[in-house]
């Protein structure tokens, strides 16, 4: 019997990129104005970045453990036999935490990863390991391959402002840089699963080219170890700017592939609009 997928919306996936993979996603929640909507279902970035702009409070929670079961219950009725569930970094919410207590009432085993990330190299990571539980691998296999595509990522960004992450208190070793935020365009990261400062530079341009050259390196590095990479260009309310970039790492990284990928609701709430991202995701070995 096959191993299933459960991942969070965060992964930012388009039912197009799960097709025909078993893969069930739980959605994230957000309050908007005192409203509590559910990511991917009945809200959006543009609703969020909307109200970030007009100064109305936004805040997001993780979904209740009854909702983590609900989707592992799910895949054993469609006969999986194990569920490799896979979520953003626990360092950055608390959703981890649900999907742990839902695993202990789970009908079938259940290998709850924390994937240290978010966005599409949480996305990629559950591609990798539902393409392969389709091709038989089994749930050892399956949470290696998890495992070891989040760790290998990399993911620089860029934010017009620490002010969102500052509220929502996510902001882990970057907050450093609090003091002199209106003076600097921070590049910043993801190491061990929290936010980290890598770059102070002036303008927003320097900022971005400082983007596209590291992501670059991070594909080059991979092209040198005989592994192909998937690129996800993320933002909130850039698309402009996002797909200029993706164009230009296209022309660059032949044979990668490289997608303008729009940050959700979640993560939205907590960067701000004008957030830039790239996250660089070598394929599984062999």
């Amino acid at each position: 019997m096959p191993t299933a997928i459960v991942t969070d919306s965060t992964a930012y996936l388009t039912p197009e990129l799960t097709d025909g993979l078993d893969v069930r996603v739980v959605p994230l929640h957000v309050v908007v104005g005192g409203r509590e909507h559910r990511e991917g279902v009945d809200v959006g970035a543009r609703e969020v970045a909307s109200a970030l702009r007009g100064y109305v409070p936004v805040s997001t929670s993780r979904p209740a453990p009854a909702a983590f079961l609900e989707a592992y219950e799910a895949a054993a009725r469609a006969g999986a036999d194990a569920v490799v569930s896979v979520h953003i970094s626990a360092e950055l919410s608390s959703t981890h935490g649900g999907a742990v207590l839902a695993a202990e009432q789970a009908p079938v085993p259940v290998r709850v990863v924390d994937s240290r990330a978010l966005g599409m190299v949480m996305g990629h990571a559950v591609l990798a390991g539902a393409r392969a539980a389709a091709a038989g691998a089994d749930v050892d296999e399956v949470e290696r391959i998890v495992r070891t595509t989040c760790e290998g990522a990399t993911v620089v960004f860029y934010v017009d402002t620490l002010e969102y992450l500052r509220r929502g208190g996510r902001i882990g070793r970057a907050g450093a840089l609090l003091g002199s935020a209106l003076a600097i365009k921070p590049l910043l990261g993801l190491r061990e699963g929290q936010i980290v400062p890598l770059e102070r530079v002036r303008t927003a341009t320097r900022a971005i080219a400082r983007i596209e050259e590291l992501a670059a390196s991070a594909a080059e590095a991979a092209a040198a170890d005989g592994r192909g990479v998937d690129v996800a260009v993320h933002h909130l309310d850039s698309a402009e700017r996002a797909t200029r970039l993706a164009d230009r790492l296209t022309a660059r990284l032949p044979g990668a592939d490289v997608r303008v990928v729009e940050l959700g609701a979640v993560v939205g709430a907590h960067v701000g609009p004008g957030t830039l991202a790239v996250a660089v995701v070598p394929r599984p070995a062999g």
